[in-house]
């Protein structure tokens, strides 16, 4: 499993910005793909956020398309979630994981503790 530790959640206010890091315990130049998920208030799963694989390529969900960036940096074993124009709901619990990829599939190999974002409106 792979350790990891998320930081830079927060409260703000609604239109605002944070910066989500999270750090690997080694390295993640082989992990097939990291992601952030979050766990909102409302939900009953957590869901993908956004993801980056080992080639560059990046993913969204549609509503944070245009507002969210994800981005790696291999040679420090981190994964950043850069938020802007944050919104109410975007408001919960915001994870970290790392994933390879088996057979087509993806699964997990490590999860964070998590970080807790508060968007005030």
């Amino acid at each position: 499993q792979v350790q990891l530790e998320e930081s830079g959640g927060g409260l703000v206010q609604s239109g605002g910005s944070l910066r989500l890091s999270c750090s690997a315990s080694e390295s993640i130049s082989s992990i097939n793909r990291m992601g952030w998920h979050r766990q909102t208030p409302a939900g009953k799963q957590r869901e993908l956020v956004a993801a980056i694989t080992s080639s560059g390529s990046s993913d969204y969900l549609e509503s944070v398309k245009g507002r969210f960036t994800i981005s790696r940096d291999n040679s420090k074993n981190t994964v950043s979630l850069q938020m802007d124009s944050l919104k109410p709901e975007d408001t919960g619990v915001y994870f970290c994981n790392a994933e390879r990829l088996s057979g087509g599939y993806y699964y997990a190999v490590g999860w964070g503790q998590g970080t807790l974002v508060n968007v005030s409106s």
